[in-house]
């Protein structure tokens, strides 16, 4: 016994002009792409890293950094880190290392033509694919930096070590725990 759907369906699929899946997402629910709450409330990403602490770290005078999410920010002048939480600062870490590479060798890069070429390319892709968002009501698409913050326990000098990076500058600070 054969199925009537089984030989259309098969023969459909063959042809390549014809789209099993929609070319464009489908609007859930009824509700317009881009409508959600989660786009339209959403927070601004951040320009600092975001750095986890799992357990309270104390220090002799009875102060506590508390377990959580903060947002680690290096000055101005780049001699300290600052542990940031809800926009209070919590604490100032003193930097005593500081790497800050490829400034001179991005601008070298970037002066090289095909690289100039990739850019141009890049933006003009960045350039429509913010036209459409536009259209639909989102935000446009930032150009991501690359961040990190880690948190290290170190056992032998009982302190822990914060990794700051931020694009091509490395910071390194210590608090005593």
């Amino acid at each position: 016994m054969i199925l009537e759907g089984s030989s259309y369906a098969t023969n459909v699929l063959m042809y390549k002009e014809i789209r099993p899946y929609p070319q464009m997402p489908q609007t859930p629910g009824g509700g317009e792409l881009g409508s959600e709450s989660y786009f339209r409330y959403a927070l601004k990403e951040s320009d600092y890293p975001t750095l986890t602490i799992p357990q309270p770290i104390y220090n002799g005078l009875g102060d506590v950094i508390l377990p959580g999410f903060y947002t680690l920010a290096l000055s101005d002048e780049r001699d300290f880190l600052i542990l940031i939480q809800s926009k209070i600062p919590i604490a100032i870490i003193p930097v005593f290392k500081l790497e800050d590479d490829g400034g001179a060798k991005a601008r070298e890069d970037l002066n090289k033509k095909k690289n100039k070429r990739a850019l141009k390319k890049e933006e003009k892709e960045i350039k429509k694919t913010n036209e459409q968002r536009a259209k639909i009501g989102m935000p446009p698409v930032n150009t991501k930096t690359y961040m990190e913050a880690e948190i290290y326990h170190e056992n032998d000098g009982n302190y822990y070590l914060i990794k700051y990076e931020r694009e091509n500058i490395r910071a390194w600070g210590a608090i005593k725990g």
